[in-house]
């Protein structure tokens, strides 16, 4: 088997490598970028391609939205902390075919990659739970009564938020966006408040995490 691994911290990447490779699995390339990882999902041949949800710049799920948005089959197998149920539904949504936490044993990882080498999807077995109400109901029920606020930010919100990860200023926001200074903090202020944060930081964190940004 051979694999793509996209993750942001380069000492779990060489680790990893060499606990798979010890298992007679070929990591072919790997990276800390979501775009160069989106890059080399279109010029290599893999049979898995590993992704981290939490990365900076281009998270995990923009990029498994760009692969399966430009009709890259491989299989993707999302490596994460986290055991949130809505980054579980939102990976399985998008196209992934595995959902794996970086706290397993190295041989389990092993028998999960090529059990989707084999068609299966893997999921963490704490959330295989989870697992099942997507696939009864195809979404979960508490996730249900509880919508994202990303929901409620409209179009020109997203967009600005997109340009509030990247650290501007409301002055470049609005330059860039051939609006006034005024419009923007207005923009800011809804959105801190639909997310229910207090700061500009805090939000820009969150898309971050979330994957948005303005390349997509």
């Amino acid at each position: 088997m051979n694999i793509l691994i996209i993750d942001d911290h380069a000492l779990f990447r060489s680790g990893l490598e060499g606990l798979l490779e010890r298992r007679g699995i070929k990591v072919v390339a790997q990276t800390g970028d979501g775009d160069e990882g989106l890059q080399l999902a279109r010029e290599i041949d893999v049979e898995v391609i590993l992704l981290d949800l939490r990365m900076p710049g281009m998270g995990g799920l923009e990029v498994l939205r760009q692969i399966r948005s430009r009709g890259i089959e491989t299989p993707v197998v999302m490596l994460t902390t986290s055991s949130d149920e809505r980054d579980l539904v939102e990976s399985l949504r998008y196209g992934a075919q595995g959902y794996l936490l970086k706290d397993m044993e190295p041989d389990d990882l092993v028998v999960a990659l090529r059990e989707v080498v084999q068609g299966k999807t893997m999921v963490a077995p704490g959330l295989t739970a989870v697992l099942a109400k997507v696939v009864q109901q195809g979404e979960s029920a508490d996730l249900q009564a509880t919508p994202s606020p990303f929901d409620e930010l409209t179009p020109r919100e997203r967009q600005i938020l997109c340009h509030l990860s990247e650290g501007q200023s409301n002055k470049v926001i609005a330059r860039n966006l051939g609006i006034s200074d005024g419009t923007v903090k207005l923009h800011v202020k809804s959105i801190l408040r639909k997310l229910d944060v207090h700061s500009r930081v805090e939000a820009a964190v969150m898309a971050v995490e979330r994957g948005l940004s303005n390349k997509s």
